[in-house]
């Protein structure tokens, strides 16, 4: 029994299912990447409405209560109103004043930025660190100055934050699939599955996409407040994990490769190609060598 064409298989339309990661493999690049792009740009809206949920009515909060005059000049900011004193603060984000880094403007936000005499202080669940402002630069740090800059620079930050999310997404994808595809080949070999060398390229770029979808949700849910920071971070290891999951049910998924052929069988002919040769059971004549003598 010949086996299906490839153009008879079935089209590969979802990366959800481990049957539908498998089918991939012999899918166009063209496919692949049209697929990888839509769930990009899906992640993309989801960070960027993340960013305006949680960290934009927190900046707009902190430019509110900024005084009328202060500058960041010659690489120390002139600030004319108490110090330290919190700007603004919510679950997400906490902006805050405070000249020597005494401690006295801390906050319980998963992150804070705190405008010091000479430096920027950057605090997480990681630690803190500290970024000299630029002795070549003057910047407004008075509420007369920044709020009409925010109001015109927050969209295009927005629209910036949704490319670099998307081309980062895509560049990622492909980088990934490159170190996973030859393990994904070897595992195919393995398991007699298959799979070309090509296929395990669009089949490891394929698993990738639903650990992207969990990725997608649990970002959602830190939007909503529903999901902490350090359960976002674990979120973020597990989809790595689950494509590597799909990496493996996936190229499992494939049919087998065909055993039993018979090498004395002419594949350009219908009979045998001598009077002595006879078809063994299960032979496939599909997979014969086509550069082997017929008297082999």
């Amino acid at each position: 029994m010949m086996e299906p064409s490839v153009d008879q298989r079935p089209t590969a339309w979802q990366p959800l299912t481990p049957r539908g990661v498998g089918l991939f493999a012999w899918a166009s690049f063209r496919r692949l990447f049209l697929m990888q792009l839509l769930v990009a740009l899906l992640n993309a809206s989801v960070i960027v409405w993340a960013l305006n949920i949680c960290w934009y009515p927190t900046i707009s909060t902190a430019i509110d209560q900024l005084p009328q005059q202060g500058t960041i000049q010659a690489g120390r900011l002139t600030w004319f109103g108490q110090s330290p004193q919190v700007l603004a603060e919510s679950r997400f984000l906490a902006l805050a004043v405070d000249l020597t880094h005494a401690g006295g403007a801390r906050s319980p936000s998963h992150l804070q930025v705190e405008f010091g005499q000479t430096d920027l202080r950057i605090c997480s669940v990681f630690g803190c660190s500290q970024i000299l402002y630029p002795p070549s630069y003057v910047v407004g740090f008075n509420f007369q100055e920044l709020k009409p800059w925010w109001g015109a620079w927050a969209p295009i930050i927005s629209a910036l934050v949704f490319i670099a999310a998307a081309l980062g997404l895509m560049v990622s994808w492909g980088i990934l699939a490159t170190i996973y595809c030859l393990p994904t080949w070897i595992l195919a070999l393995y398991c007699e599955r298959e799979l070309t060398l090509a296929g395990s390229w669009r089949l490891a770029g394929a698993a990738l996409v639903p650990g992207a979808f969990v990725m997608m949700m649990a970002i959602g849910l830190y939007g909503l407040a529903q999901l902490d920071l350090l359960r976002l971070i674990s979120a973020f290891a597990l989809h790595f994990l689950i494509g590597w999951a799909y990496v493996i049910l996936g190229t499992t998924s494939c049919p087998k490769l065909l055993k039993g052929f018979n090498r004395k069988t002419n594949p350009f002919v219908s009979g045998p190609a001598g009077p002595d040769a006879k078809d063994e059971p299960g032979a496939n004549r599909s997979n014969l060598n086509p550069f082997r003598p017929s008297g082999d």
